[in-house]
């Protein structure tokens, strides 16, 4: 089985990817979150920063691209090539309102038409592996298999599924009948993708599922970074995680409130994993002054009781 860690943007970005393989393991592959390629031909400076040369890490990590314009798509993925990466995701999952309202994202599951049409050229064209990460649908699981059949008729890498439909964004439960009717009738090696937040889920996952054998987490190892390590999540090298990446954001965003402010996001994930922290956890939410961050982090992690739990591989 292998271990992919999902994209999230404002959460798994360069720095975090670097700070987590440096502390923890188990991560077969770092999903980054998507760059949008535009008909300027260029990275933004941010978009450099979040792309740097594949052989600067010593982790394997796939670009993510988002858009629905196949020579956009291809330049991107190009740039990727040159940059000594060996395969581009494309996003066809994102939910978010202004993402979907272009088109890009699972908005592209709108219109089957136009994503085959897409699908075609990019596969025509690229230098490149491709694979995809999509959702079951745009408003009602039923146009599935539809979408799937599309999805078969191209040599993808790999096809993460998150069984939701765009309108569900997280919510509600994933449908796990429409995975199944994937794993039957996929052509495409599959990858399972949602609501793996802690290590019971992620068995269960495997146990229904032997046949997949690539899983992709966000949420459970943001919230427990070392669940895929013998022995868990160490304290001591949370403790080291979370006060590297501080110090790490405190010089990219050139102060305390903007890297305090990324922090707390992931912070709110990981308190899940403390017990009787939740006046700590509400203090944290609201600190803006950096000696107090510091102080009430250590708290937590000095005296709040670890729950999160190891997966057994």
């Amino acid at each position: 089985m292998r271990y992919y860690f999902a994209p999230m943007e404002g959460l798994t970005d360069s720095v975090y990817r670097r700070v987590h393989h440096q502390y923890f393991g188990g991560v077969d592959r770092y999903y980054m979150p998507f760059l949008s390629p535009t008909v300027h031909r260029e990275l933004t400076p941010r978009e450099a920063r979040e792309l740097p040369r594949a052989d600067s890490v010593n982790f394997h990590a796939v670009p993510q691209l988002l858009t629905k314009v196949p020579a956009d798509f291809l330049w991107a993925a190009e740039k990727c090539r040159e940059l000594g990466y060996e395969e581009v995701n494309l996003n066809a999952g994102c939910p978010s309102g202004t993402v979907t309202a272009k088109g890009k994202g699972s908005g592209m599951l709108r219109d089957p038409e136009a994503l085959d049409a897409f699908l075609n050229e990019v596969f025509s064209k690229a230098t490149l592996p491709i694979s995809v990460k999509t959702r079951i649908g745009f408003e009602d699981p039923s146009e599935f298999p539809a979408i799937l059949e599309i999805y078969n008729r191209y040599p993808i890498a790999e096809l993460t599924v998150h069984p939701r439909v765009r309108k569900q964004f997280y919510s509600g439960d994933a449908d796990l009948a429409m995975f199944a009717y994937a794993a039957e009738n996929s052509k495409v090696p599959l990858v399972y993708n949602g609501d793996i937040t802690n290590t019971e889920g992620l068995q269960q996952i495997q146990t229904r599922f032997p046949q997949v054998q690539a899983v992709m987490i966000g949420r459970g190892l943001i919230g427990n970074p070392g669940m895929l390590m013998t022995g868990g999540t160490d304290i001591s090298s949370l403790e080291g995680f979370m006060d590297t990446l501080l110090e790490e954001y405190l010089v990219v965003f050139g102060g305390s409130r903007n890297a305090m402010f990324r922090l707390k996001e992931n912070w709110n994930m990981v308190l899940s994993n403390f017990g009787n922290c939740e006046k700590l956890g509400k203090r944290l939410r609201k600190t803006t002054d950096l000696a107090e961050f510091r102080a009430i982090t250590r708290e937590i992690l000095h005296t709040c009781p670890w729950k999160g739990t190891c997966f057994t591989l």
